[in-house]
């Protein structure tokens, strides 16, 4: 894993296009339609109606890169530090994505999550729960309300739950919190209320000015890019961001970018008989950690009741001449890493086979922190004035679905009305 290489890349870093005057201006620019983007566009909408939000996005529809490639899982809160930005967005954004699906009428259920351990990884689910029990109630709890309430229970507990566990499961941690959700439809309804959205547009170029931003846009085919002046400028790229971000910076602070590859595999086979709980091993905490990158190879089930396994973790090295997306051209599926995810599901559910797996999709985290790097929390950064930030919020993976609402709460409310 330590071979593993960042990409340091900017914005414009050839200086293809020149500056050129706005042709007219707007308060905020939200750049990237993805789940966090429309969640900040939305709020900005709603909280600030007589300010301009203007919200561009770069594919031709909402969600097209990680918003649209994961797990679709409403996390608990359970894996992160305790006062990481992870756990506090996450703990928010569940409270506050469970009462917009319910008011809004977004498919979603709470299934619960079952977390199961061998003999050896018994500490690892007792610290969980211990964690779990730790943590203070946020002011937005009501009194009385657990922030993250989870249950130590033992192997036969959990087979009786899911009886196709395997029987060597010698415990495990309900975590009844967790659920599921359709990540179309919430992102359709957030964009219904974002007054001005274009897609197919990219950003260009961005430069500092005195009240704001100046930001270059090309649409579709246009010949002619549009620059724009915005007073405030939030970069929730994803993806992008850090490429975003880096162009408004000396190379000498450039931040590096990483990418890990997830695969995702439906199932029909035996081994599964009845299973309504999504199912997590214990994260690789041994020699080959992945613990503060990735959950393992679980299982998860849609609203449908389609059976997937994933995602695995494929860390991808870009070589030293690679374009900022080189990443798009490891997003076509394929069996060469079912095997492997196979070995990984039969520890916990013995009976499933290798024949009834066939590979689903492809999604990308975005990475801003090696292999080596341990945990690596969110990152909410400010640039420019403090009147006239640009808001980058960088490292945005999960659990950023789950975090969504709680993100744009924090960008609108306390950074810029605040």
């Amino acid at each position: 894993m330590s071979s593993v290489r960042g990409l340091t890349a900017a914005l414009n870093n050839r200086a293809r296009f020149k500056f050129k005057l706005p042709e007219f201006s707007v308060d905020h620019l939200v750049v990237g339609g993805g789940v966090v983007g429309l969640a900040i566009a939305r709020r900005l909408c709603r909280s600030l109606p007589s300010k301009t939000t203007y919200l561009v996005e770069r594919h031709g529809h909402p969600g097209e890169e990680t918003s649209s490639r994961n797990s679709e899982v409403i996390h608990s809160g359970l894996y992160y530090p305790p006062d990481s930005l992870k756990t506090r967005f996450c703990l928010r954004g569940r409270q506050l994505l469970y009462q917009y699906c319910n008011s809004h009428h977004i498919p979603h259920r709470k299934t619960g999550k079952i977390v199961v351990a061998h003999d050896d990884q018994l500490p690892y689910i007792e610290n969980l729960h211990t964690k779990a029990r730790s943590l203070k109630p946020p002011a937005y709890f009501h009194e009385h309300e657990p922030v993250l309430p989870t249950e130590l229970i033992s192997g036969d507990a959990a087979r009786a739950m899911e009886p196709n566990l395997s029987p060597d499961i010698a415990a495990a941690l309900w975590c009844p919190e967790t659920g599921i959700i359709d990540s179309h439809t919430l992102m359709e309804s957030f964009e219904s209320e974002i007054t001005d959205s274009v897609y197919s547009t990219r950003i260009l170029r961005v430069d500092p000015a005195e009240n704001g931003w100046v930001v270059q846009t090309l649409t579709g085919d246009a010949q002619e890019p549009d620059s724009i002046l915005a007073h405030t400028v939030v970069n929730a790229a994803g993806l992008s961001a850090p490429f975003i971000l880096n162009s408004i910076l000396p190379p000498q602070q450039h931040m590096p970018m990483y990418f890990a590859r997830g695969s995702y595999a439906s199932y029909n086979g035996p081994g599964i008989a009845g299973i309504s709980h999504l199912i997590y091993p214990c994260p690789e905490t041994g020699p080959n950690a992945h613990a503060f990158h990735s959950l393992g190879t679980h299982l998860t089930i849609d609203l449908q009741g389609k059976v997937r396994f994933g995602p695995d973790l494929e860390w991808l090295s870009p070589g030293p001449e690679e374009e900022v997306d080189f990443w798009r051209q490891h997003l076509v599926p394929d069996g060469s890493r079912l095997a492997e995810m196979h070995n990984a599901v039969t520890r916990y559910l013995p009976e499933v086979s290798l024949g009834g797996m066939q590979t689903d999709y492809v999604g990308i985290r975005p990475k801003i922190a090696s292999p080596s790097s341990g945990f690596q929390d969110f990152v909410i950064r400010l640039d420019g004035s403090g009147k006239n930030p640009m808001i980058s919020l960088l490292g945005i993976e999960s659990p950023g679905l789950t975090s969504c609402m709680a993100l744009a709460e924090y960008v609108v409310e306390d950074l810029l009305k605040k």
